[in-house]
C-alpha cells in the first residue's frame, strides 16, 4: 500500500505537496503525523454508529478500510517526515526503542519451529508457482 502511495506521490501536484511535507520543521511534522488519526476518528465513529444500527458488515468494512488507508497514509507520512522527526530527541529515542523491541520480537519469532516451517511451505509454494 505504501508503494502505491509512493507512486501516487509522483504525480505532479502531489510531488509538490510531498516536497513541502519533507521540508517541514520537526514539530510541524509531529502535527502532520497525528492528523490522519484525527481525521479518521469521525469515520470510525460513524462506522460504530452503523454497527449499532444493525449494519454490521458495512460498519466492519468501513473500520477495516479506514485502518488500512490510515496505516498506509501514516507510513507514507513517516517516510517523508522521518528526518525532521529524528531531530526531536524524544522521538529518536522512542523510535530506537521501538526498533530494538521489534527486532527482538522478530528474532524470537524467527527462531520458532512454526516460523521455520512456514518459510519452508512458502518456498515450496513459490517454487511450485514458478514451474507453472
Amino acid at each position: 500500500m505504501q508503494q502505491l502511495l509512493a507512486r501516487i506521490g509522483r504525480w505532479p501536484g502531489l510531488r509538490w505537496i510531498e516536497g513541502r511535507v519533507r521540508a517541514l520543521p520537526p514539530w510541524a511534522a509531529v502535527a502532520l503525523f497525528v492528523l490522519p488519526t484525527l481525521l479518521l476518528l469521525p469515520v470510525k465513529l460513524l462506522a460504530l454508529w452503523a454497527i449499532g444500527r444493525g449494519h454490521v458488515v458495512l460498519g466492519m468494512l468501513v473500520i477495516v478500510l479506514a485502518k488500512v488507508v490510515g496505516t498506509a497514509v501514516v507510513a507514507r507520512l513517516f517516510t517523508l517526515t522521518q528526518p525532521a522527526l529524528m531531530q526531536l530527541r524524544w522521538f529518536a529515542w522512542a523510535y530506537a526503542q521501538g526498533m530494538r523491541a521489534k527486532h527482538a520480537v522478530l528474532a524470537r519469532a524467527r527462531a520458532t519451529w512454526a516460523w521455520r516451517m512456514a518459510r519452508v511451505v512458502q518456498r515450496q509454494w513459490k517454487k511450485r508457482w514458478r514451474l507453472r
